[in-house]
């Protein structure tokens, strides 16, 4: 079985949906020609003509309105925004139209469209290259969000996102793009939306993230158990639908629940996980639910120490682990 990074497995289940699939189609800033800013797309131009793999013009907006109407006509497009940070231009296609064909249409229509976008910080990107803006799609009926963390996921959960019906926000968090590799199958295989996975079995607390900070919470949670505390670590993979059973489940075990996500605090994904813990399952719990997140400021600093301050850390997680167990 080939060993992949997440980039490579992306562009494998692209090429793969575009092999079995005609109407799959690519477009973009510089996915073309270029392969995409991170390589996502490289090589699908040259296999499958510039029909197929569009470079658009700097102007998300288009991206999206253009990818919406090629859905209206049978087409299921792979848009890809740049950068996250950039998406704001395309919010009113993604919510006011793409989220809300069905409804609008009395399912007379859908909008079978994949927005992709490497989001997150960690790379000393700065002010516009760090964001982590998933919660705006999150408040949005219509629309599911998907954020994998490992290679293997993201192949699944991307050809997942493609033959569904409707919007699916495909989310990669750009520090994952070439920092771990697995085994990834070759060929077609999926991995359902919205079904969360327990990473790490554990019996003292329940710690629930995605994306980067996954791989923090299991290297925080390695430190806990020399210090004798097994924490059990929930990758959601995805926002929307969120996978209310496995975190409940998890949770009326351990009678502890923590919640990591590097968006702003206030607000953010955690909040949501946080109020479905507090409704379901507060007799359960023996301490209240943790949240260790992102500042609540503007943007991500480019400084690294003060990315580091703002960032969610292994340290940071497994201190307000030890506090919480101990409370």
């Amino acid at each position: 079985m080939p060993v992949r990074n997440m980039i490579d497995s992306i562009r494998d289940a692209i090429d793969v949906a575009m092999a079995e699939d005609e109407r799959v189609l690519v477009l973009g800033e510089d996915v073309g020609v270029r392969g995409g800013v991170f390589q996502a797309t490289k090589g699908l131009l040259e296999k499958y003509g510039e029909q197929r793999v569009i470079d658009s013009p700097l102007a998300e907006s288009s991206i999206v309105g253009v990818a919406i109407g090629m859905a209206l006509e049978g087409l299921h497009p792979i848009a890809e925004i740049q950068f996250a940070d950039f998406i704001l231009p395309a919010v009113n296609q993604i919510i006011s139209e793409a989220a809300k064909m069905r409804y609008r249409s009395y399912n007379d229509y859908s909008a079978p469209i994949v927005i992709r976008a490497p989001f997150g910080g960690g790379v000393h990107g700065g002010l516009y290259h760090s964001q982590s803006n998933e919660t705006i799609f999150m408040h949005c009926p219509g629309l599911k969000m998907v954020i994998p963390s490992t290679p293997y996921d993201a192949k699944g959960l991307l050809l997942s996102a493609i033959a569904d019906p409707d919007p699916v926000m495909f989310y990669e968090h750009k520090r994952l793009y070439r920092l771990i590799k697995e085994e990834v199958p070759d060929g077609r295989y999926t991995v359902p939306i919205g079904q969360a996975k327990v990473v790490r079995p554990g019996r003292d607390l329940t710690i629930v993230s995605y994306g980067l900070m996954v791989h923090f919470a299991l290297e925080a949670a390695s430190a806990l158990a020399a210090a004798g505390v097994e924490a059990e670590v929930i990758d959601l993979r995805t926002l929307v639908p969120l996978d209310q059973d496995t975190v409940l489940s998890s949770v009326r075990k351990t009678k502890r629940a923590m919640v990591v996500y590097e968006a702003n605090r206030t607000m953010g994904p955690g909040a949501e996980v946080a109020a479905l813990i507090a409704e379901q399952a507060l007799f359960d719990l023996d301490a209240p639910v943790g949240r260790v997140a992102g500042l609540d400021i503007p943007a991500m600093p480019y400084n690294h120490v003060q990315e580091e301050f703002f960032l969610p850390s292994p340290d940071k997680i497994a201190k307000a682990a030890q506090e919480l167990v101990a409370s």
